[in-house]
């Protein structure tokens, strides 16, 4: 990883609160944990657009 980025974004307040439990309940309170969640769910959003991105390509 080469460096940090920062967002800074506006969530419905239901996601954010169930994102946080679910963030608190798998790695506890630890500093950065937040921003561990948020990667990997980031991760896994780009992974799937590009893999819808390449079944349309293949459809065309």
């Amino acid at each position: 990883m080469s460096g940090v980025g920062v967002i800074t974004i506006s969530v419905d307040d239901e996601v954010e609160k169930k994102f946080r439990e679910l963030v608190a309940k798998k790695y506890g309170k630890i500093r950065g944990a937040l921003g561990v969640a948020v990667t990997e769910a980031m991760k896994l959003w780009i992974k799937k657009v590009e893999s819808e991105e390449n079944e349309a390509d293949g459809n065309r």
